[in-house]
């Protein structure tokens, strides 16, 4: 086990198949190697992790992690979010901390892990992490790329699909930055939100972080340079499906 002092750290990969705009994702392949492959070996080097598994409602994708060696459970179908399930693992796996790894982020690393649960370890009043990245005014325009604002502390105010902060004077030099769907909590806080009916700022925007803020749980969020492109659409796939054949061509003698 990793040395996180006494931390007990499991990373859960939900899996849900029947993703509403691209159905089956997690298994098509990229560059050749499903989706779902693809997120488990960028993980599976983060060097605070006790255990790594997927979590899925799919006897499909069951069937595909126990051939392929990688550690799975089954879910139930009825869960609204990937904080749901990882919910229902923590009733089988019993850590101090969950990492949220979305199943369709196949160009994360162990380094996006390791900002990620680090400030878990220095800081007990930290209930709650996840990434930002910064992007230019042009991507923050699309709805799809979520934006976040944060305090001096690196505490979340807002998440919105709007370009947020609104630049009212176009010489602004405040920043944009991307939130990237991952989050490390710990275990007393996972099960406190999932106690939380929904709030109406996550119906809004449809995210289901803002739960956590407006029921008054900080989210610590750290910068990071190295960006992700999560898969929701077909464009998106074929963004990343290129990503990868470019890096195995440039590893090609």
């Amino acid at each position: 086990m990793p040395q996180t002092g006494k931390l007990k750290i499991i990373g859960v990969i939900p899996a849900r198949f029947q993703s509403e705009r691209l159905p089956g994702k997690v298994l098509r392949p990229i560059a050749g190697v499903p989706m779902v492959r693809r997120v488990f070996d960028g993980s599976r080097g983060c060097r605070y992790l006790a255990d790594l598994l997927v979590a899925t409602d799919s006897e499909e994708v069951h069937r595909y992690c126990s051939d392929h060696q990688i550690p799975v459970l089954m879910t139930a179908a009825t869960h609204q979010s990937g904080t749901e399930r990882i919910h229902e693992v923590m009733q089988k796996r019993p850590a101090d901390v969950y990492v949220n790894i979305q199943g369709d982020e196949p160009m994360l690393s162990a380094a996006h892990l390791d900002l990620l649960i680090e400030p878990l370890l220095s800081e007990p009043d930290i209930l709650v992490t996840t990434l930002k990245t910064p992007i230019t005014a042009e991507e923050a325009q699309n709805p799809n790329a979520v934006k976040v604002v944060t305090n001096s502390k690196s505490r979340a105010l807002y998440f919105s699909r709007a370009p947020i902060p609104y630049h009212r004077n176009a010489a602004s030099p405040l920043p944009f930055y991307k939130h990237l769907g991952l989050y490390a909590y710990r275990a007393e806080t996972l099960d406190r939100y999932c106690r939380l009916a929904p709030s109406l700022l996550e119906q809004t925007e449809r995210l289901e972080q803002m739960r956590f803020l407006e029921h008054g749980i900080p989210i610590h969020v750290s910068e990071t340079s190295l960006d992700t492109i999560g898969v929701d659409t077909e464009e998106d796939w074929q963004t990343v499906n290129r990503h990868f054949e470019k890096l195995l061509n440039a590893a090609q003698p």
